[in-house]
């Protein structure tokens, strides 16, 4: 699949914040996060803006953006529609409990059940991200178990490193929210290596015999077109084998290995320079993530180039 930039950014854009938004409902509720006015500006401005823009960039995706209001239509049938219903629902609550954290100075009793809710609600959008894509049997890569449970880790903690940043850079650093962190980045970490192991293992049961109707063995005779038309430019692109390899290690290292490790520093060292580890972890986990995202899209196959004589799904 050709990877969109706009679906790009919008994955991990408002994967990050609903992340953060998460982990400031349950710390918020649980009273680890104190209702300071000027840390919930950052932290709500920060989770709400990544939100925003997003879902904004996921607009630009669209053949005719002005008509994406019509994709909430379709909720009983359509994941994407389910994502933006529940993507909108969950302002309600989060804005709320922003209105509470820093014009009133509270997170708790009510305040906490918003957050609560807010938290929930970007949960089930994140699970609604992951199965626009899980859903889709055309594309084997996707329609697997890996996919919603990796979405879901990877906004979590995107979402934690950039919480853990805040706090510390504010002065709220505790040892709850860096284990937090650190077992969120391993988690997401570990999901990702099984999602790889999976793809790596793993064909779609459609060949060209079966997307015919033929009889085994089927081999295209002549291209069903002179020129590259839209269907080949946008289902079948292809990463080559060793860069495939190599992004990976990039998102790998970038991702997760690297946001541990100042994670994990910023824990033991504590004060300005834990505060300054922590903050050089966003980048490293952003760049992650990128390429994470790319690769996503690039080493998926949609089974429709069987008809234009791929091997395999």
């Amino acid at each position: 699949m050709h990877p969109a930039l706009s679906v790009i950014l919008f994955t991990t854009a408002s994967g990050a914040g609903y992340g953060l938004l998460m982990l400031l409902g349950l710390f918020g509720a649980l009273g680890l996060l104190p209702a300071e006015p000027a840390f919930g500006i950052a932290a709500f401005g920060l989770a709400l803006g990544l939100i925003s823009f997003g879902l904004l960039a996921s607009t630009f995706h669209l053949g005719r953006p002005e008509r994406a209001w019509r994709a909430f239509s379709q909720w009983r049938t359509s994941w994407l529609s389910r994502e933006g219903v529940a993507s909108v629902a969950t302002y309600l609550p989060a804005l709320g409990f922003a209105f509470g954290w820093i014009w009133l100075g509270r997170n708790s009793g009510g305040w906490a059940a918003l957050g609560v809710l807010a938290a929930l609600g970007a949960i089930l959008t994140l699970i609604c991200t992951g199965m626009i894509y899980a859903s889709l049997a055309t594309i084997q890569r996707w329609h697997n178990r890996w996919v919603v449970p990796n979405y879901l880790a990877l906004g979590l903690m995107s979402g934690a490193v950039l919480l853990d940043a805040l706090a510390r850079l504010a002065g709220y650093g505790s040892v709850a929210l860096t284990v937090t962190t650190l077992v969120l980045i391993a988690l997401a970490g570990a999901l990702k290596l099984g999602y790889w192991r999976h793809i790596d293992g793993s064909a779609a049961p459609s060949t060209p015999a079966t997307a015919t109707g033929l009889a085994a063995p089927v081999r295209l005779l002549e291209a069903p077109h002179t020129e590259e038309n839209y269907l080949m430019r946008e289902m079948g692109f292809r990463i080559a084998r060793k860069h495939a390899a190599k992004l990976r290690r990039i998102a790998l290292g970038a991702g997760f290995v690297a946001p541990f490790a100042l994670a994990l520093l910023a824990g033991l060292i504590g004060g300005w320079p834990g505060a300054a580890a922590s903050v050089l972890a966003t980048p490293a986990v952003a760049l992650g993530l990128l390429v994470e995202r790319w690769l996503f899209f690039a080493e998926a196959r949609h089974t429709v180039m069987l008809y234009y004589g791929a091997d395999t799904a």
